[in-house]
């Protein structure tokens, strides 16, 4: 069993020292009161009377004491409440920060990891479903979400030029139907999380859809950066079919196919 070692503070080493002052002048005021006291030939005062008076007087003077004591016992307690309230919130603060640079460091890592795979850009339409696939394992280290759509859509005729949809390990969910013409109107598709490529000289987009959620701004900046490069990687194996005089892939092609599945697919609104 730990044992404390108790050790009074000053407060109460004040507190004693003056009670034990006090009680020692009441065991002794019998003692040094001895006889009346003659202020002038008819100003006199008895024994009895100066001993009770000076005795009340030290009595009425220990139970201020007393009151100023717990008083005093009182505000130090508040303000040890406060301490530990303040103290607790700290630790609160600390282990919320240290999650979230926890969190931002494994968000960094999984950016590392996407931005130094990218030196090798697909050259074939297996390549660019194994680049999806991984962009779609990267995005669940990032957020906290159990599947994810990519979705690369022909903004002039609304329709899919490419999709993948991807369940995180252990979870099991339909890909959402969405129209593809809303998200072109309103760069969003309420009630899913939508987070869309930017660039404004191109007219193919590329969304990302997610379960309905909230994002923080670090989030939608790693995934916005995703679905740019998502676009990139299209554009130069678009390029690559073209080069190499296979069949396109931009929205002029009589048949639109998609990189992931190697069949036609059409979204529209």
């Amino acid at each position: 069993m730990k044992s404390y070692k108790f050790q009074p503070s000053f407060l109460q080493i004040v507190y004693l020292i003056i009670y034990v002052l006090l009680f020692s002048l009441i065991v002794l005021v019998p003692t040094l009161i001895n006889g009346p006291i003659h202020l002038t030939r008819k100003l006199i005062f008895e024994e009895e009377l100066i001993e009770g008076s000076l005795l009340g007087l030290l009595f009425i003077i220990n139970i201020l004491l007393i009151y100023l004591y717990k008083k005093e016992g009182l505000r130090q307690r508040e303000l040890i409440a406060k301490i530990s309230n303040d103290k607790k919130t700290t630790e609160e603060r600390l282990t919320d920060a240290f999650k979230y640079i926890g969190q931002i460091n494994v968000q960094m890592q999984e950016i590392k990891t996407i931005f130094n795979n990218s030196t090798a850009f697909p050259e074939t339409l297996n390549d660019f479903r194994k680049t999806l696939l991984f962009y779609a394992e990267q995005t669940f280290g990032i957020v906290n979400f159990n599947w994810v759509l990519f979705r690369i859509i022909d903004c002039n005729t609304s329709k899919t030029l490419s999709e993948h949809f991807q369940n995180r390990l252990g979870h099991t969910y339909k890909c959402p139907k969405v129209s593809n013409r809303i998200i072109i109107d309103h760069y969003s598709c309420d009630p899913y999380t939508t987070v869309i490529s930017n660039p404004t000289n191109l007219n193919i987009l590329t969304c990302c859809l997610l379960p309905e959620g909230k994002l923080s701004n670090d989030e939608k900046l790693f995934l916005k950066a995703i679905t740019n490069e998502i676009t990139m990687m299209f554009v130069l194996l678009e390029s690559s079919f073209n080069n190499n005089g296979k069949k396109s892939l931009s929205p002029d092609s009589h048949r639109k196919v998609s990189p992931v599945s190697g069949t036609s697919e059409e979204h529209v609104a």
